[in-house]
């Protein structure tokens, strides 16, 4: 009887601005990449943030997160849709070897739609349909939330940076909350791993745990 592949459950990189998110999937894809121990087709896909795809192509500013309700609304419903078109493609190829880890998730937009458009607005996302099939996913992957108060800001002009402290942790509590009000199971990388190795070896050893749980 032939034994049955492990199957690697995709991984969901999230949290507030500047927390060290993208940082973390590249180095997670480097190892991947360099490691010869890993079986071919093991490797993962890697979904980009899609944010800043949208901010250039559909001409939106960080200043509209803020300054313009229906316009934060409006960008993060494109968001949104381009994080369900990323994730689909992903799981088109149809194959057991292939899993993603995932530079935020579709909880990332409406986490921002709550804080800077309101609730109604969050829950008007939350009943479309492109979540629906997101949320699903979630439900079954490794969900990472790096945790704000970190020391690694810099300002790219194009990430919203936390005005202050006080605001960047109303974004990590936004999250939390979010993700206990659809059930959604996450790990916390603490903001107080400044090591980037500790922090890749907290989420392997998390993905490790989780993959055993599958077979």
């Amino acid at each position: 009887m032939a034994t049955r592949e492990p199957e690697i459950p995709c991984v969901y990189i999230i949290g507030a601005q500047c927390t060290g998110k993208t940082t973390l999937v590249n180095a997670l894809e480097e190892i991947y990449n360099r490691d010869e121990a890993i079986l071919p087709g093991t490797r993962p896909l890697i979904i980009r943030e899609v944010a800043r795809t949208v901010l250039r192509e559909k001409q939106f500013s960080r200043d509209d997160i803020t300054t313009s309700p229906s316009r934060a609304l409006q960008l993060q419903k494109h968001i949104l849709d381009a994080q369900h078109q990323a994730e689909k493609s992903a799981v088109s190829l149809n194959s057991r070897s292939i899993w993603y880890i995932s530079d935020r998730s579709g909880l990332d937009p409406i986490v921002y739609a709550q804080l800077f458009v309101g609730e109604d607005a969050a829950g008007e996302m939350l009943e479309l349909k492109t979540w629906k099939e997101l949320e699903r996913r979630m439900k079954t992957g490794l969900v990472a939330l790096c945790e704000a108060g970190c020391t690694w800001l810099t300002d790219d002009g194009v990430r919203l940076m936390p005005g202050h402290m006080e605001e960047w942790m109303r974004v990590d509590s936004a999250f939390r909350q979010l993700l206990a009000a659809r059930q959604i199971k996450y790990t916390v990388v603490p903001k107080d791993t400044n090591s980037l190795e500790e922090r890749v070896e907290l989420v392997l050893k998390e993905l490790s745990k989780a993959t055993l749980t599958s077979t």
